[in-house]
């Protein structure tokens, strides 16, 4: 059986990179919240040469094809991680980077808090946790083929959609995270970047 992929992983994931290298410092160690199929990680090691990348999944089979050899240089074993369990089994850990990417709208709302209390209880100082997806925003003329997508979702699942930046910024406070930083992506997907309130 070929291993899973992503078309959408494989578009975006360059004009992703190039926002991380110009957010992230030289080095760093890099939490990955569903890294899926593992093309971003895979991708994003090649493009970070300074950073170690430890990817996590929930979904058994994706989580075993992430662990087939060979893995890739400064790849950390893959592990398995719930996002909405209280405990996501790191210890102490702390990472200067927590990064999830098109989650929040495949997921159940609960999550979205589960990956805030999370990403504050596991950053570094300075660190930052970097999302990436569809949103609806107040104010902002939501793209006809984001509607279509989240009809779609909401069809298939209805605890799926896409989230309203509001009330995932809500969630962020109620961790202590704050948004500093709104990228435009391609695709009517934005690049969030939230970090520690001062």
């Amino acid at each position: 059986m070929p291993a899973p992929h992503s078309p959408a992983a494989e578009r975006n994931q360059q004009p992703i990179l190039e926002q991380l290298q110009r957010l992230l410092l030289a080095q760093g160690q890099a939490l990955e919240i569903a890294s899926g199929t593992g093309q971003h990680a895979r991708h994003f090691v090649a493009g970070l040469p300074g950073w170690l990348w430890q990817p996590t999944e929930a979904d058994p089979e994706l989580l075993h094809w992430l662990r087939q050899p060979p893995l890739p240089a400064r790849w950390r074993p893959p592990l398995a991680l719930d996002v909405a369990q209280p405990d996501w089994g790191l210890g102490e850990a702390r990472f200067n980077l927590v990064y999830c990417a098109n989650l929040l709208h495949i997921a159940p709302w609960a999550c979205c808090a589960g990956l805030m209390q999370g990403a504050a209880r596991h950053l570094a100082p300075q660190g930052r946790l970097i999302t990436y997806g569809p949103y609806l925003e107040e104010g902002v003329e939501t793209a006809p083929s984001n509607l279509a997508f989240d009809a779609d979702l909401r069809a298939r699942n209805p605890a799926w959609g896409l989230r309203a930046l509001a009330d995932v910024g809500a969630e962020a406070a109620r961790a202590g995270l704050r948004l500093r930083e709104r990228v435009v992506m391609p695709a009517n997907n934005l690049l969030l970047v939230w970090a520690r309130d001062a």
